[in-house]
């Protein structure tokens, strides 16, 4: 199998978590439907809430877990190099939570600014907004969870090898049956609905087992434990079997947010939301000889390698670029609502939409882009434990507050834990 590589670095797995991004960017603004009166922006709605054939199309766009798969076998090398030199693995830690805090800032400043600017005029487009602006803070945190334990999913592999993946699906199983309580076999038939239509309680347990499972995957296929196209396609069968299984016994269609009813596949995650990672997780396998044949020029190295530059500061600024967007809008008279689905021209107004807010967004990601690919890549990283600690409650503090009380007052106060955060995850021992 030829590797396609750029100076000795594997860009396959680079430009699959590029992927992921532009797919989860895209994705939101797609979601994203302004709701005009008089020409004046006045609210949003989201795809989810008025188009219920919309939750299939989040098979597809809910990439994350492919993400997390990928950062994972990506990472398991260096972790395994650390435990041979005798590193520790707490300091890697730190590195990763420094580099995500960095743009963070910046964003949340940014954010900020917008937010006093609105509310001392009026607030009128802030609104609509507020809570969209900071709602996916929640990848953030969940990333930074599941790479605090990425040397203890390493060492599960080492011990049990896919046993460690089984195991996380059976606790992952055994808090679904906890949460809803079948009391017969036929209970069992609708576990789905018992599950989501039950308070979420013990279900947020699967906020950590449900997401450790793609990083558990994503280590035994970089140690190679499974592999090749056959594999691949009995994969993506293995998904498609598990989504069709899972929905008919009541879990809901959709993979983000929640349904009319007001039950979710991911607040808390459910059992639902595996099958995802089986078809991502097969299509790896499937598509990587004829992906790896396109990837090996250098053209293609290139375009990855920007893409890995632009997407984390893009996830981040990707959703403030729909406010500026709506403003545009308004300004030029441009039909933003063109209706609900099924009506004439509705997906003309979608395609206007993207096209506005990749617009407002194209200049912030060119200088991004330019900074990212010319500055060294130098993580000074605090020494002590103790401020390393510190460093991630604050920004865990920081992202969650933000997360909870959107832009405003969430940014503004959310900004000062993330502050703080670089702060101490740059102390050097002696020093703190």
């Amino acid at each position: 199998m030829s590797k396609s590589k750029d100076n000795g670095r594997d860009i396959y797995p680079d430009a699959l978590r590029a992927l992921a991004l532009t797919v989860v960017v895209l994705g939101h603004w797609i979601a994203t439907l302004p709701r005009m009166e008089d020409g004046y922006l006045v609210d949003t709605d989201h795809l989810l809430d008025i188009w219920p054939l919309a939750g299939l199309l989040t098979w597809l766009v809910q990439v994350v877990p492919l993400f997390v798969f990928v950062s994972a076998a990506v990472s398991t090398p260096g972790v395994e190099r650390r435990w041979l030199a005798r590193e520790r693995q707490f300091h890697w830690w730190g590195g990763r939570a420094l580099a995500l805090t960095r743009p963070t800032v910046t964003y949340l400043a940014a954010l900020s600014a917008f937010a006093l600017i609105s509310l001392f005029t009026g607030g009128r487009l802030l609104e609509p907004f507020n809570t969209s602006l900071t709602v996916h803070l929640w990848f953030l945190i969940m990333l930074l969870t599941v790479q605090a334990l990425l040397p203890l999913s390493v060492a599960a592999d080492r011990r049990f090898g896919l046993g460690a993946v089984f195991g996380l699906i059976g606790l992952a199983a055994l808090v679904d049956l906890l949460r809803g309580q079948p009391g017969s076999v036929t209970d069992l038939l609708r576990l789905g609905e018992l599950v989501t239509g039950s308070p979420g309680g013990i279900g947020w347990l699967n906020a950590l087992l449900v997401w450790l499972l793609p990083q558990q995957l994503g280590i035994a296929w970089q140690k190679k434990r499974f592999r090749g196209a056959a594999m691949g396609l009995a994969i993506v069968i293995l998904g498609a079997l598990w989504l069709w299984g899972t929905t008919a016994s009541g879990y809901p269609i959709g993979m983000v947010g929640r349904d009319f009813e007001g039950n979710s596949n991911m607040l808390p995650p459910t059992l639902a939301l595996i099958g995802v990672m089986w078809l991502q997780v097969g299509l790896v396998l499937l598509l990587e000889r004829p992906a790896r044949a396109l990837l090996a020029t250098r053209l293609a190295a290139r375009i990855v390698k920007i893409m890995g530059a632009l997407g984390m500061p893009l996830y981040l600024w990707h959703k403030l670029a729909e406010l500026p967007a709506a403003w545009v809008g308004e300004r030029l008279g441009v039909p933003l609502d063109l209706g609900d689905p099924g009506e004439p021209n509705f997906w003309l107004g979608r395609l206007i939409w993207l096209g506005l807010c990749t617009l407002m967004v194209a200049p912030v990601m060119a200088a991004v882009v330019s900074f990212e690919l010319t500055r060294k890549r130098e993580v000074p990283t605090a020494q002590s434990r103790r401020m390393i600690v510190a460093g991630g409650v604050a920004l865990m503090a920081g992202l969650i507050v933000s997360l909870g009380f959107g832009a405003m007052p969430g940014a503004l106060i959310g900004l000062v834990g993330v502050v703080a955060a670089s702060v101490l995850l740059r102390e050097r021992a002696g020093k703190g």
